[in-house]
């Protein structure tokens, strides 16, 4: 008779997204059962901004997932201004569109170093962080912050691009474009990388379907879904860019998928640079803090952020409060629908990198 064992990985664990465990059930190396536990480091949000006006409650929503705190703010800006009727001019609206690609860029390096990390890949976790940096000296100097930006505001941004600041954009986009084919020699077409991550964590097409994963996860399946394209917001219907698929639905095709939209990012980017409107106000005018009451009515918003789609419910009732928010992230299914099943079957060494290669985000759960 075979006995199993119970064991924690994480939370305290260099290959767990997050503070977050997952409680595994093993028969040898084999697991027969997982179940996640997603932690209360942050947990809440939709009813402490429930509880706060509008502008309070904006410094909340960028604390829902701290690797890629930008599409939270433009759901929750974009949500209010729906509601407000208000609308933000072009050169707002390539500014968000700059944050958004930079953020969805700098989230794929921060995943590029985790997915090599998780299988014992020294040298890339090295090169991907140190890429990322670059990354985060532009949102500081946009920002005046690294990782918590509190820049995209209901009405446009906070302020303006500082003074050469595409021109400096355009010399990273440079950089980073030049290094791309190093991590494909280095990382992408090692042969034990692929024995890591080929037919490994393989998603169903039809559950991934049935079930609402997005991002990468079910564009590995061969399913080309992204809001950017299929509901177009702020200057996306007015850039050309591509959605990359791949067939496999397992880690390596999720590693391909997010390796070619890097591209695409840049590709949007160098866009972004040669289309932004020279002038035109940042912020239009709000009512005073106090006196910022949202119109009855409710809206229904989504951005395309680098590990799936953000969708955003709010409702208004007159008042300086919202009467209901709810968030919806990726990692919600991901974690528990997705996750939990994947895992059965699975060796223990190969923990890290499934979970990985979803882009779960623990906070989004216990939103």
């Amino acid at each position: 008779m075979n006995e199993t064992i119970k064991i924690f990985h994480g939370p305290q664990h260099p290959g767990v997204t997050g503070n977050m465990s997952l409680e595994l059930d093993l028969d040898g190396e084999t697991i027969v059962k997982a179940t996640t536990h997603v932690g209360y480091l942050h947990r809440g949000f939709e009813k402490l901004i429930e509880r706060r006006t509008v502008i309070q409650a904006f410094t909340i929503v960028c604390r829902i997932c701290v690797p890629e705190p930008d599409p939270n703010e433009e759901n929750f800006a974009r949500g209010i201004e729906t509601l407000a009727g208000l609308e933000i001019s072009e050169r707002a609206k390539y500014i968000r569109v700059l944050i958004l690609e930079l953020a969805r860029l700098q989230a794929h390096y921060l995943w590029l170093a985790g997915q090599g990390g998780s299988i014992g890949h020294g040298i890339v976790p090295q090169w991907a962080v140190g890429e990322r940096d670059y990354i985060l000296d532009l949102f500081e100097e946009i920002t005046g912050g690294r990782v918590y930006h509190m820049y995209i505001y209901p009405g446009g941004v906070k302020r303006d691009l500082p003074d050469g600041l595409l021109t400096r954009l355009s010399d990273l986009l440079d950089e980073l474009d030049k290094r791309l084919p190093e991590y494909d020699r280095v990382f992408f077409d090692n042969t034990v990388v692929k024995k890591r991550l080929q037919h490994v964590g393989v998603v169903n097409r039809a559950e991934a379907i049935a079930n609402g994963y997005s991002g990468p996860v079910i564009r590995g399946c061969g399913i080309a879904r992204d809001v950017r394209r299929d509901m177009p917001y702020l200057a996306y219907d007015q850039l050309e860019f591509e959605i990359p698929i791949q067939t496999d639905g397992d880690a390596y095709a999720r590693a391909l998928v997010r390796r070619a939209e890097m591209y695409q990012s840049i590709r949007i980017l160098r866009q972004v640079i040669e289309q932004m409107p020279p002038t035109g106000e940042i912020q239009c005018k709000l009512p005073k803090h106090r006196k910022f009451l949202i119109p009855k009515g409710e809206t229904f918003v989504q951005t395309e952020s680098a590990r799936g789609a953000y969708s955003y419910y709010m409702a208004g009732d007159g008042s300086e409060f919202l009467r209901r928010v709810q968030v919806r992230g990726p990692s919600l299914v991901h974690a528990f629908t997705l996750l939990e099943p994947l895992l059965i079957g699975a060796q223990l060494s190969d923990v890290a990198l499934i979970m990985v290669s979803l882009g779960i985000c623990p906070p989004e759960i216990e939103r």
